[in-house]
C-alpha cells in the first residue's frame, strides 16, 4: 500500500461511460485492504451506477477554483472531471490542487466516445488534448463504429509515437483492470511529474544548450519547460484551442455542433 493515496483524474465526455468504466477497475482492479473513493463533478446527471462507486462524493467549481475533500482512509481516489468543460482548464487546475494534497497522481485515464468521435470529426483536436495527458486511453461507445475509423483513429496517435496505453471497453470492461490502475506513468505531458524538465534561455528568450557557454555578462534564464496546452498569448487567450465539447454533445450527426 502507498504511503500517500494515489489520485487517478478520469477525462472524457459526459455519456461516455466513464463510471461504468469506474465500477470495473474499483471492483476488478484494486487488492485487498485497497479502499477506494470518487469525486464525482457536481454538474454530471446521476447514472445507475452511481450505487456502485465507493465513497461518491461530488465536488465543485468555484471562482476558477476546485473545491473538492480528499476523502479520508482512501488509498486511491478517482476524480471524475466535469465532462461538458474544457479538460485543459481543468487539468491546469487540478495540478494545483494535487500539489496541496497530502496524496500523489497515480494515472491520467481517458475515456473516448467513439460514437461521438465518429459523428463529429471536429472534436478530434478536443480528444488530442485528452490523450496528450492520459497514461491510458480507453474506447467505449463502439457499437456502429466501423473499424476503418477505429483504425485511423488508432493510427493518428500511434504514427505520433504517443507513450499512453489504447484498451478496447466491451460491456463496461476492460481486460485487465490492474494494467490500467498500474501507476507507471506513460503519458506525453510531463506536467505533473515530481521531476520536470528545464529549459535554458539567454536575454533575447532564444533557447540554448544547457551547457552552452555564455559570453561576456549574458544573462541566462532557466525555467520549467510549460506544456504546449497550457501556453498563453499576450493577451492571456491559450495557443493552442480547442472545441467547446458541450455545443457538440448534443448536436445531430453532421459533423458541426448544434445551432443553438
Amino acid at each position: 500500500m502507498a504511503d500517500q493515496p494515489l489520485i487517478y483524474l478520469i477525462l472524457g465526455a459526459a455519456g461516455s461511460g466513464r463510471r461504468e468504466v469506474l465500477v470495473d477497475l474499483i471492483e476488478a482492479g484494486l487488492a485487498e485492504g485497497d479502499r477506494a473513493a470518487v469525486l464525482l463533478a457536481g454538474t454530471e446527471a446521476p447514472s445507475e451506477f452511481d450505487a456502485r462507486l465507493p465513497g461518491l462524493t461530488r465536488w465543485t467549481w468555484q471562482d476558477d477554483f476546485i473545491l473538492a475533500a480528499l476523502p479520508a482512509g482512501a488509498t486511491h481516489v478517482f476524480f471524475v472531471t466535469d465532462g461538458r468543460r474544457n479538460p485543459v482548464e481543468q487539468l491546469e487546475t487540478l495540478k494545483t490542487w494535487i500539489e496541496a494534497q497530502p496524496a500523489e497522481l497515480g494515472r491520467i485515464l481517458c475515456v473516448v466516445n467513439c460514437q461521438l468521435a465518429e459523428q463529429h470529426p471536429p472534436l478530434l483536436a478536443w480528444f488530442e488534448a485528452c490523450v496528450h495527458f492520459s497514461d491510458v486511453v480507453l474506447l467505449t461507445r463502439r457499437e456502429g463504429v466501423v473499424n476503418k475509423w477505429l483504425s485511423e483513429f488508432r493510427a493518428h496517435f500511434d504514427g505520433q509515437f504517443y507513450p499512453c496505453l489504447f484498451e478496447l471497453v466491451r460491456e463496461g470492461r476492460v481486460k485487465n483492470p490492474a494494467l490500467v490502475l498500474d501507476p507507471l506513468a506513460r503519458r506525453m505531458s510531463h506536467v505533473f511529474d515530481a521531476e520536470q524538465d528545464w529549459i535554458f534561455t539567454d536575454a533575447d528568450g532564444e533557447v540554448i544548450d544547457e551547457e552552452e557557454e555564455t559570453e561576456g555578462d549574458e544573462e541566462v534564464e532557466a525555467k520549467q519547460e510549460e506544456d504546449p496546452y497550457f501556453v498563453r498569448d499576450a493577451a492571456n487567450r491559450r495557443v493552442n484551442k480547442i472545441p467547446d465539447i458541450g455545443r457538440y454533445l448534443e448536436a445531430p450527426a453532421t459533423g458541426g455542433p448544434a445551432t443553438a
